[in-house]
């Protein structure tokens, strides 16, 4: 796969000004913690994650934990606070470092990164479906198939998206040469593609509908309508925080996936989850693209189906060593502990 810089000049000047816009995404303030600790809290989980919507259980669970720990309803004192992270290369280097003990991660790369010993287990789902290839408004795109040359930006090799896009070659009889794949990160895709950097990009969302809104791009394809339900972005885990706290394992993961059914009980949930999304101590973003993400079409990304299935990893590790990303196939309980999905408790979220 091909990994060029991308062009100076047009591209960036274009950049900052979408940037600075109300279109523009999020600046990237990687790793750095974006509330304050409370005097009276022994510990603090630092939890990292991408500003994306497939990262939306994230807000919800360390805002509703927060919340029961002021309300005096939570026996576990530890708090989770969140880190955000401009892109996936940012946030591994941090959990491979130990420099945090949990983040939401692509499943692909996890399993990548424990056959180099580093010691990560996969302990939830983060959401189901989510991504989209957008391409310009202007273009005469209508089909998958008259991208055949056309440069396409991917957040990682090791993400779903790109995964997808070998899906859709395959169903077109295309095959990988056709593109001309490159990496970037998620916030600056959008830019990319009004400076005519790219002809398409593949994303988890809001990435996609920032452009849309904005009027210059619409999706060509969604994974909802090609992929539906697939699994990426998984809360990921070091194994001494399992070992030395499983307890604090338990209270995240069942946080996070009461947050999950939560923003699938109601639409009213949904709106509370864009302010909150929205603030600057999580995403920083524009509600007004999340809530266009929540609601065109509600089942853009998901939520509520937190279901740790062994055959849909096994699909994804096959998918990747067919990509050339792993490179032989990695046993699941290599990558993966069941034991706090399958233990969680109702949490009721209050926000």
């Amino acid at each position: 796969m091909s990994k060029e810089p991308m062009a100076e000049t047009e591209f960036f000047r274009q950049r900052r000004l979408l940037l600075g816009a109300a279109a523009a995404t999020v600046l990237p303030f990687a790793g750095v913690s974006c509330s304050r600790q409370q005097p009276d809290e022994a510990k603090v989980l630092q939890v990292g994650g991408l500003p994306v919507t497939c990262n939306l259980t994230l807000p919800i669970a360390c805002t509703a934990k927060a919340a029961a720990l002021k309300a005096g309803d939570s026996s576990q004192r530890t708090r989770f606070e969140y880190n955000k992270y401009s892109g996936w290369p940012e946030i591994k280097e941090s959990l491979m470092t130990g420099r945090i003990q949990a983040a939401y991660m692509l499943a692909p790369l996890v399993m990548d990164l424990t056959t180099k010993n580093i010691p990560l287990k996969i302990v939830s789902l983060g959401h189901r479906s989510g991504a989209v290839i957008m391409v310009r408004s202007d273009s005469d795109y209508q089909h998958f198939k008259q991208l055949a040359g056309k440069r396409i930006a991917i957040p990682s090799r090791f993400a779903v998206d790109f995964l997808f896009l070998r899906k859709m070659l395959a169903q077109e009889g295309m095959s990988p040469s056709d593109l001309e794949i490159v990496e970037m990160p998620p916030p600056d895709m959008p830019a990319a593609l009004y400076a005519n950097a790219v002809d398409a990009y593949c994303t988890g969302e809001p990435f996609g509908a920032a452009a849309q809104r904005a009027g210059y791009a619409r999706p060509l394809r969604m994974t909802r309508d090609e992929w539906r339900n697939y699994i990426c972005c998984v809360l990921t885990v070091r194994e001494e925080l399992i070992q030395q706290e499983p307890q604090v394992v338990q209270d995240l993961v069942n946080h996070v996936m009461a947050a999950g059914n939560w923003l699938d009980q109601s639409p009213a949930n949904r709106e509370k989850a864009v302010t909150i999304a929205a603030g600057r101590s999580f995403f920083n973003q524009d509600p007004n693209i999340i809530k266009f993400v929540m609601e065109n079409p509600t089942d853009r990304v998901t939520y509520g189906d937190m279901r740790m299935i062994r055959e849909e990893f096994d699909e994804l590790m096959q998918l990747s060593v067919a990509a050339g990303t792993l490179k032989a196939p990695v046993p699941f309980a290599q990558y993966v502990d069941e034991r706090f999905s399958q233990s969680a408790q109702p949490i009721a979220i209050t926000v």
